[in-house]
């Protein structure tokens, strides 16, 4: 038997890399997932964002009104209007971690940067990276190249105060990559919302807001509201909220202008807060279920010393405020709900119905239950693995249950599949459309609930059993049309699991062509030419019709790690999915009939 290799731990084992070669070294630990720019958390926008935070702590202590951002190609561009670094300092704040100012109460009370990391790591992750510091009539210009300083300059200037920095992404982190413009400007709003008074110019386009986070719920979100939000605003905590008739709840969370998409310490509060003021009003006992069902709410605090966990921001660890911040919404919603009763009856008016339809829904419930026992004690059409996704100790990531349609496909699956991470739920038929349904559909429809059961998420998706949904349809019309209501069920019930990006579309294969050497499985018409140019004239080529026509010998190849192809499902942009689930899947036919004949694109090879 062969033993491996000893390796000597001795001292030239031992390396100290430089701030900024750690930086390069452990990317993730400094600005979350690299990735292409396609998702508003990719680690170029982190780049803009580190940079930006810088100009927004010069306006919330004072200095600079303005913020100019401009992005050609891959070459980002950002000049605000505050005090400028001190110019003796310039090369070290930019290149050394743990110097800056940040640290200083004095100067920077309420920032979102307290670490020093922030522009080195954006130095570090650049190509091309120059910084320039204008103060009272001085300037200091310093240029660098992988985080290497190649040239700095002194001299004096007649531009206003402020620091100006380019950079340029290193494509050797982020390989390809672009920006996507929506993204960009969604983190512009949510500055504008928090900074009253200033203007961000993002390439010709002003981003500017008078009310607060009054204006980013109106402008984020298009569901319908039962009545107008209430608003809260002090220096160091604003909120508002309101009620749509949705069945989950949606928050914005702000911690010093930064927002917090993981939410934190202060959204809890928040929500403990936003139950116990309603109550206090109120006087009564309502439940955090029937109050926050349908809740559309957004809180900002700022805060000395926030403490974060992770160098991203996303979300706040700070738990000795909680107590002390959840008395105070407590206290500001009931004040609010008493100065406008109007709206308070409204809204408790709408919460006693969500109490009472909740009570119907449990009856229901019940009843869904017991037939399901009486059927089985398993849920008959799932395939189960032998682990399961635990999201709160980040457990078995790589868990994925196959939603797929009929037997056939199901067969293939079940014999080619990895039993330890790889489970299946078989559909029946066509499921149902719950577009225009409410919640008591989903037990009344024995299928919708095995798969509630199936997955864990007959409350909430806190106890999802597999971290990867994936919907395995054919692709024909039929297999479409059930993919679209799979996608219309979840958006409507269960919206969190489609924005925290659980649910994927499996991509198949449409063509085979092969020769007697060589094999090549095409997913696109275009995949399917190059490959037929490629083996020559004489390639055997086969078409897919559906997911059951694939041997399961080969079907192995497309659900490995290494072969799969996922798409996920995602929701992006500022559009309503109310609206588009209700025009795409609801009952105005004619409406979507006209659009489609419209818009229908005809191949001129087939006239």
């Amino acid at each position: 038997m062969s033993q491996k290799k000893k390796q000597a731990y001795t001292e030239d084992k031992i390396k100290t890399l430089s701030s900024l070669e750690h930086i390069r070294l452990r990317t993730g630990m400094y600005i979350g997932r690299t990735g292409s720019g396609a998702h508003y958390d990719d680690g170029i926008y982190i780049l803009v964002k580190e940079v930006i935070d810088n100009g927004i702590d010069e306006f919330i202590m004072g200095h600079g009104e303005r913020i100019n951002v401009s992005i050609e190609e891959d070459m980002v561009t950002i000049r605000d209007f505050g005090r400028g670094i001190p110019l003796g300092k310039v090369v070290d704040c930019v290149s050394k971690i743990n110097t800056g100012a940040k640290y200083n109460d004095d100067v920077f009370q309420f920032s979102v940067g307290l670490n020093g990391v922030g522009t080195k790591a954006v130095n570090a992750l650049s190509t091309y990276f120059l910084v320039r510091s204008h103060r009272e009539g001085e300037f200091v210009e310093a240029e660098f190249e992988g985080g290497n300083l190649v040239r700095e300059e002194k001299g004096e200037t007649d531009e206003p105060n402020g620091t100006l920095v380019s950079f340029s992404p290193d494509p050797a982190i982020f390989k390809k990559f672009a920006f996507n413009p929506e993204h960009l400007a969604r983190r512009l709003r949510f500055y504008a919302y928090l900074n009253a008074k200033l203007k961000i110019w993002f390439n010709g386009e002003l981003f500017h807001c008078k009310g607060g986070l009054l204006d980013l719920i109106a402008d984020e979100s298009q569901f319908e509201k039962i009545y107008p939000p209430f608003h809260v605003e002090d220096p160091t905590l604003e909120f508002a909220f309101t009620h749509t008739n949705r069945f989950s709840e949606e928050y914005y969370s702000f911690v010093n202008g930064q927002y917090t998409s993981d939410g934190g310490t202060h959204l809890s509060a928040f929500r403990e807060g936003l139950l116990r003021g309603i109550n206090d009003f109120a006087n009564k006992k309502f439940s955090g279920d029937d109050v926050r069902e349908g809740v559309l709410g957004a809180v900002a605090i700022r805060l000395k010393e926030p403490i974060f966990e992770s160098q991203t921001k996303n979300k706040l660890g700070n738990s000795e405020i909680r107590s002390d911040l959840v008395a105070r919404v407590a206290q500001a919603v009931a004040q609010a709900l008493h100065r406008n009763t109007g709206e308070a009856k409204k809204l408790v008016a709408k919460i006693e119905e969500t109490q009472k339809l909740r009570k119907e829904l449990n009856s229901v419930k019940k009843l869904a239950r017991e037939r399901s026992k009486a059927v089985s004690i398993r849920v008959p059409q799932l395939k189960d693995c032998k682990h399961h996704y635990d999201h709160t100790k980040q457990k078995h990531l790589d868990t994925q249950i196959f939603i797929t349609e009929g037997q056939s496909a199901a067969g293939s699956l079940v014999s080619c599949r990895d039993a330890n991470n790889q489970a299946i739920f078989t559909l029946k038929g066509k499921p149902l459309n719950v577009c225009d349904l409410n919640r008591d559909a989903l037990y009344k429809n024995v299928e919708i609930y095995n798969l509630m059961q199936a997955l864990q998420i007959e409350e909430n998706i806190e106890a999802l059993r597999y971290n990867q949904v994936v919907l395995a349809t054919d692709a024909d019309v039929d297999g479409l049309h059930i993919r679209n209501l799979m996608i219309t069920f979840f958006l409507r019930f269960f919206e969190p699991l489609v924005a925290q990006g659980h649910l994927k579309i499996l991509e198949t294969p449409l063509f085979r062509v092969r020769n007697k050497k060589e094999t090549h499985y095409c997913y696109t018409e275009e995949e399917r030419i190059a490959a037929i140019e490629k083996l020559g004239r004489g390639a055997e080529i086969t078409r897919f019709k559906g997911l059951g026509e694939i041997s399961p010998g080969e079907f192995k190849n497309f659900i490995t790690p290494k072969g799969i192809r996922l798409t996920p499902v995602s929701i992006d942009g500022d559009h309503s999915t109310t609206e588009i689930i209700n025009f795409y899947m609801g009952k105005n036919t004619p409406d979507r009939r006209e659009y489609i004949m419209n818009h229908l694109v005809v191949d001129a090879e087939m006239l």
